[in-house]
Order: C-alpha cells, then sequence, then structure tokens
C-alpha cells in the first residue's frame, strides 16, 4: 500500500521529449503495499520514432491542379433545392438553440480573488451534459491542501472551520499550514488523529472554503466518481473515472482492515485526504491510498467510505478516543469448504458473539444485509460502526440460515 503524501512539490517545469529507454516487454516489479513517499517510475518508455515525430518542416501541400473553365450554367432548380436545405438547416439550428436556452440548468457561484478584492463570477454547467464539469465546480472550493513540514496532501471541509484529512497526511504535526482554492494559506491546528482508519480533523479558521455535501447513499460499482485533491503539490486537480468495486477490504500499516471505496479516477501522490465525489457533487469517500507497482497511479485507488470518515472525524473534533467496535470471534481468511462468508472459528467468550449465540462453525454471510464473502471482509465492516451498535448478523448454521442481533463490543 502506497500512502499519497509526498515532500512540497517544486513548481511544474516544461515537458521534454522521452529518451529512448527499454521497450514494451520489460518485466513489470513484483507488486509493493509498502509506504512512505512515490518510487520513482520504473515503467519502461517506449523508444522514439525514429521519423521526424518531434516537429520539423510542415508537409507541403498538394499542388494544385487547373480545372478547365468553361460556361457557367444557370440551375434554377438546383437553386430551389440549396436554398430547401438551408432553411430547413436554419430550422433545425435555432431549434437546438432554443434547446439549449430552454433546458434545466445550473448556476454554479465561484469566487476568486485579486489584488486582495473578492469577486463572484456565476459559471452555468449543465449537470446533464457535462458532468464532471460540474462536480468540479461544486466541490473544489472544498478542497484544500495541507502542508506540514515533512510532506503534503488535501483535505475536505465539511463544517465550519473543520477539513478532513488522512492521519499519515498531518503525520505527527501539531500545526500545518492549510491552502484554499483561492490560493489564501492560514496555520490550522490538528485536534486528532487515528491510525487506525487514518483520518484526522483541522481546524482553520478565515478560509473560503465552504463545508462540503457529504453523500448518504452508498455508492455502486460502475457510476461516476471524480477526485479532486493536490497530485505532486498541483492543487485542485480533477480527475475521474468510476467506481470500481466497493466494500474492498484493505489492510493498513496498523494491521486495521478498513473495507474502501475502488476507483480508476487517478490518485496519486498529494491526493490523500482529497476528496471523491459522485455525480452530484456529493463527497462519498477520502482519498487514502493506491495499490501500485511503481509508486504512482496504476488506475487502482481506495477512498475511506465518508461515513466511516465522518463518524471518526466527529469523535476527534470532539476531542474523544476512537474506539473500534468488534464481534469478539476469530476465523481464517478462507472457509474450509470454499464456501463463500466468513468461517467462525473461535468465539471470545462474554465477548459480542458470544453473547448473540453465535457458535464456532458458523458462517457468516451478511451483516445488516450487506452480503459477507470473507473473514476479511467481515473485519472491514467493524470499521463502519461503533461500540454499542446493533447489526443483524446472517448466519448459516449446519445449512439452516438464521438471523442474529448483535451488540457490537470493543475490539481490543
Amino acid at each position: 500500500m502506497t500512502w499519497e503524501n509526498q515532500p512540497p512539490a517544486m513548481p511544474p517545469q516544461p515537458p521534454t521529449p522521452p529518451t529512448p529507454a527499454g521497450g514494451w516487454d520489460s518485466a513489470p516489479t513484483p507488486p509493493a503495499w509498502g509506504s512512505g513517499g512515490p518510487a520513482a517510475p520504473t515503467t519502461p518508455v517506449p523508444p522514439v520514432p525514429t521519423s521526424n515525430a518531434w516537429g520539423g518542416a510542415p508537409t507541403p501541400p498538394p499542388e494544385r491542379v487547373a480545372t478547365p473553365s468553361g460556361p457557367r450554367r444557370s440551375n434554377s432548380f438546383l437553386r430551389v433545392v440549396v436554398a430547401l436545405v438551408v432553411v430547413v438547416g436554419l430550422f433545425g439550428l435555432g431549434f437546438g438553440i432554443r434547446s439549449l436556452i430552454d433546458g434545466n440548468t445550473t448556476t454554479v457561484v465561484r469566487s476568486s480573488s485579486a489584488n486582495g478584492q473578492v469577486t463572484t463570477t456565476a459559471v452555468t454547467i449543465d449537470p446533464g451534459s457535462e458532468p464532471i464539469a460540474y462536480v468540479a465546480a461544486t466541490v473544489s472550493p472544498s478542497v484544500v491542501q495541507i502542508e506540514t513540514t515533512d510532506g503534503l496532501g488535501s483535505g475536505v471541509a465539511y463544517d465550519t472551520d473543520l477539513f478532513i484529512t488522512n492521519a499519515h497526511v498531518v503525520g505527527t504535526a501539531s500545526t500545518v499550514t492549510v491552502r484554499d482554492s483561492h490560493g489564501t494559506a492560514v496555520k490550522g491546528q490538528v485536534l486528532g488523529a487515528d491510525t487506525g482508519t487514518d483520518i484526522a480533523v483541522v481546524r482553520a479558521a478565515g478560509l473560503a472554503a465552504p463545508a462540503a455535501k457529504l453523500a448518504i447513499e452508498k455508492p455502486h460499482v460502475g457510476q461516476i466518481a471524480v477526485a479532486v485533491g493536490s497530485p505532486y503539490g498541483l492543487e485542485q486537480t480533477v480527475t475521474s473515472g468510476i467506481v470500481s468495486a466497493v466494500n474492498r477490504p484493505v489492510p493498513n500499516e496498523k494491521s486495521v482492515v478498513i473495507n474502501m471505496i475502488q476507483t480508476d479516477a487517478s490518485i496519486n501522490p498529494g491526493n490523500s485526504g482529497g476528496a471523491l465525489a459522485n455525480r452530484n457533487g456529493e463527497i462519498m469517500g477520502i482519498n487514502s491510498s493506491i495499490y501500485s507497482e511503481t509508486g504512482e497511479n496504476t488506475g487502482i485507488g481506495f477512498a475511506i467510505p465518508i461515513s466511516t470518515a465522518k463518524r471518526v472525524a466527529d469523535q476527534l473534533a470532539a476531542g474523544k478516543t476512537v474506539a473500534r467496535a468488534g464481534l469478539g470471534l476469530s476465523g481464517p481468511s478462507t472457509t474450509p469448504s470454499g464456501s463463500a462468508g466468513a468461517y467462525v472459528q473461535s468465539v471470545t467468550s462474554g465477548g459480542a458473539a458470544d453473547k448473540a449465540g453465535i457458535k464456532s462453525g458458523d458462517l457468516i454471510v451478511a451483516v445488516d444485509g450487506v452480503p459477507v464473502r470473507s473473514f476479511d471482509e467481515l473485519r472491514g465492516m467493524a470499521s463502519g460502526y461503533s461500540p454499542g451498535d446493533k447489526v443483524v448478523v446472517e448466519i448459516n448454521r449446519d445449512g439452516k440460515i438464521l438471523d442474529v442481533s448483535v451488540t457490537l463490543g470493543t475490539l481490543k
């Protein structure tokens, strides 16, 4: 796993033509889930073509061939046909313009600062025809850049002067620099960080960063996903893709499994703590990590579901210690029979599962109606709950399906 914070970026340099290095058939390096800054790219670049691919003299135009001249004949029928075509074309064009004018559009008000004065510009975007642009205009003002002495990442405004980010972005810092979408930078105070869920909260006042709207509905595979953050220090960068998977169990450096949102929207070093939004401009996840062989985006990124991030952030902002929920049972990564589900190998005496009547040998197949395919998924589901929450656990016991109500305990 690669955590996506990075040292402060230098201003982008103009691109230079690549030099020949390797070929297309170089063997990739083994997958790595390591921590730390981005690794140097190892993917070979294709050889530069030997032809003049980067410029050179323009291709000369083809020789003009003289056409024989002759008397022009008047054709009134042809003129009538052309006139009819023009009229029909103008009618269609007028209808198209009318459709655009009468269609439903959304006006997004953006503010900008120049010479110390703030001006407001109204940008009208049709979310139906330009969903990505609409999301970018809606979400970007709420996304900030967060910088420490060790690196930088991103953050999302979720309440008055409060920003969600990743714990690995703030590290051990007690204060950070927070920069809004207009470039204004202020000092922010780290209110708390939970390395288990990789969520931190920063308080910073005086920024033009409105609280983002948080998604209530759970994401679905295939829906639009838009990431906003500061990859390589390039603030307010927008990338898009889809939700590639949901409830993907991902372990972190603390051996805590979180069921994450997987996306192919480009996420690179510096995107950590930034927003992953749906087509309505609602935050559905906080970008956290990627799976990569090079340390750079390969189309597999992970975001902490906003329900988990918000629950943890509220506890941190209130000065509380984040307690993790648990069932009080253990099991192997795969079931003995090969069936989908979480096989219960042992139950902790006096724990939540024991009190609810769950026994060793049971196969847990769902929690609150959400299918469980493996024990790792079951572990990841716990990150979405708090101790004391009640859940309905569906188990398969000797071929009989049972619904068991469980009051979650505290994971030790």
